[in-house]
């Protein structure tokens, strides 16, 4: 039972009311990393990459470091370095189960983003982590993508957000360890939680 009346139910009913792509929308998409995503990925410093198990659930992940982080092998083929998390593995996990992706790449400032599709691998070899060495420390992963099409997205869901507003107001929310605290049920202060978080950004980023 769900709880709204006008659900839409097909795909028939969904092209009722959105009708369908122009031709420029539907040509657009290509099957590689051609010199205009090349140059964009170059500039990109974060990555959202999406991914599922084998049951269809679903987890996106932020990826982030210094713009060009994403190297590009060839043109059918990106590499991702899997730097040090919180060590749920949970994208990992779901590659091993289905190797399908989905990444959009920002670069801040620009209204655009680029979205590639495919399917990834986990990667340890030596020489493919070396790439990534920060700090005199590698990556314990690398997330090999095979590219099966690329594309860029309008800039209007940017322009409506607001996103690169050069003044961004201060917000109510609480602080990320106050999160934590609650949602772990942690028996910790607050100051110890942040002194944690505060830590873990200055000695565990690479």
């Amino acid at each position: 039972m769900s709880a709204f009346t006008q659900v839409i139910r097909d795909e028939a009913e969904l092209r009722d009311v959105l009708g369908y792509a122009g031709q420029a929308a539907q040509d657009k998409v290509i099957t590689e990393i051609d010199d205009i995503c090349r140059a964009f990925i170059a500039k990109s410093p974060f990555v959202l990459l999406g991914s599922a198990d084998a049951n269809g659930n679903m987890d996106v992940s932020p990826k982030g470091d210094p713009p060009g982080f994403v190297q590009v092998m060839d043109s059918r083929t990106l590499l991702i370095p899997d730097r040090p998390g919180n060590r749920r593995g949970d994208t990992l996990s779901n590659i091993l189960q289905n190797p399908h992706v989905g990444l959009l790449f920002l670069v801040p400032g620009r209204r655009d983003s680029l979205r590639v599709n495919g399917t990834a691998q986990i990667v340890r070899d030596d020489a493919v982590r070396q790439r990534f060495t920060v700090q005199g420390k590698q990556p314990l992963f690398v997330i090999a993508v095979t590219v099966k099409e690329a594309f860029f997205h309008c800039t209007k869901c940017v322009v409506r957000s607001g996103l690169w507003s050069a003044e961004a107001e201060p917000d109510a929310l609480v602080s990320l360890g106050a999160a934590i605290i609650r949602h772990a049920k942690l028996d910790i202060s607050l100051e110890e939680a942040d002194a944690m978080l505060v830590e873990d950004e200055q000695t565990g980023l690479y």
